[in-house]
């Protein structure tokens, strides 16, 4: 059973001061495509994330994200060199302030802890725990992605299956009525070539019964239908198989498509050619379906 190449999952928690998201999204894609977003204060988080994503997905694009905050009321660790420097700074305002004759009121401890800076709000701490609590939730987000994109492919595969039984019926349909084209086709010309021998002398009918041959075999359409079917078969067989096969089916509907157009240029009889036309439609629909699998 083939998978959706659109799918999403989301994985949260808490490690310490720290409340974190993990979010996977995928759309469709030529190839395979995965793009990280991830705090750059965690040092090496996005080297391990994609590493543990490593075969998730063999087609897509696939977009990670990450979001980490920290929560108040949490522990924060002191920066001692950017409390220097607001302490010096602090200095500097007051006796400059004094110059001036100007009082100003006393600070607190708390005023200064205030400070951008003077406390650190988790990039420069050990983030180890928080790596490896993230990173032991990856089986659990790729599983439910991959659910999810399960889910997807098997509503395309029915489509795409009752999608290919209306082109077997419509090969059957073409069948039948390329028998009663046969027919009016061959008393077209019988009616043409009475016409001829009746307006004009001397016209050799060996001749005009080979070009009537001719044109019988050109407009033939046995080939197109028995390709057709051929194709019908192939591509239920893939879709039998597991692993992905949207490659091949897009490469499949390529030739349905060919046939479909032959039909039509061959057809030369009105119910025929709508035959053609409602095959073209249904394979058209049926690729846009099959640009969504894996």
């Amino acid at each position: 059973m083939p998978n959706s190449m659109t799918g999403y999952a989301q994985q949260s928690g808490i490690t310490g001061p720290w409340r974190w998201t993990i979010e996977l999204r995928s759309v469709n894609g030529r190839g395979l495509d995965l793009r990280l977003r991830a705090p750059d204060w965690v040092d090496g988080l996005d080297q391990k994330l994609k590493a543990a994503l490593a075969g998730v997905a063999a087609r897509g694009s696939l977009t990670l994200s990450v979001r980490i905050n920290r929560e108040e009321g949490g522990p924060k660790s002191l920066d001692p060199a950017a409390l220097a420097g607001a302490l010096d700074q602090i200095a500097m305002v007051t006796r400059a302030a004094q110059e001036r004759g100007l009082a100003l009121s006393p600070g607190s401890a708390c005023d200064v802890l205030g400070l951008r800076g003077v406390t650190d709000s988790g990039g420069a701490q050990d983030t180890g725990e928080l790596v490896q609590a993230m990173l032991g939730e990856v089986p659990a987000l790729a599983s439910d992605f991959n659910a999810m994109r399960g889910e997807e492919g098997k509503r395309l595969e029915h489509l795409i299956r009752d999608q290919l039984d209306q082109i077997a019926r419509g090969a059957t349909s073409a069948r039948a009525i390329a028998e009663d084209r046969r027919q009016t086709m061959d008393q077209n010309f019988r009616d043409n070539l009475a016409r001829i021998a009746d307006n004009a002398e001397g016209f050799d009918p060996d001749r005009v019964a080979q070009e009537i041959a001719l044109l019988s075999v050109r407009a033939d359409i046995t080939e197109e239908l028995d390709r057709l079917d051929a194709h019908v078969a192939a591509a239920r067989k893939l879709l039998d198989t597991s692993g992905p096969v949207g490659r091949k089916l897009d490469f499949l509907c390529q030739e349905f498509n060919r046939e479909a157009n032959t039909l039509c240029s061959k057809s030369q009889f009105t119910a025929l050619t709508a035959v053609g036309l409602d095959l073209k439609t249904v394979i058209d629909q049926m690729r846009e379906q099959i640009q969504n699998l894996e």
